[in-house]
């Protein structure tokens, strides 16, 4: 987790136009409910702590933003996020954290790609 912390670091400051392209997105969304936050423990249906797991695209809350709201920091919600489904809280998809920010970053043009590298 620690690694994933810094590279999004990286990001925010080398180019803030990718930090708003990785898990900004609804590819991962796991949940029953129509997430529109990130939150480390996900008390409703409104929050979520998978990355690309929102209820729209949503730029406005970048990488690492993400990283900030999920606490990876502390070594939570990676490489497996918490959801909630079904009326509580419990694990995602296994390693769906770190099958999002790898699919987003796949997703990025040949450019940006060269950056983030």
């Amino acid at each position: 987790g620690k690694d994933i912390v810094q590279f999004a670091k990286a990001v925010e400051i080398s180019s803030p136009s990718i930090d708003k392209k990785v898990c900004t997105g609804t590819h991962s969304k796991n949940s029953d409910g129509s997430p529109t936050a990130f939150m480390d423990e996900p008390s409703s249906n409104s929050a979520t702590g998978q990355c690309s797991g929102l209820n729209s695209d949503t730029p406005s809350k970048p990488f690492s933003s993400f990283v900030a709201s999920v606490k990876l920091v502390e070594g939570k919600n990676w490489p497996t996020a918490r959801v909630h489904n079904g009326g509580s809280k419990k694990e995602g998809v296994p390693n769906g954290n770190a099958k999002a920010v790898a699919g987003d970053l796949v997703d990025l043009n040949r450019d940006e790609k060269t950056i983030v590298a």
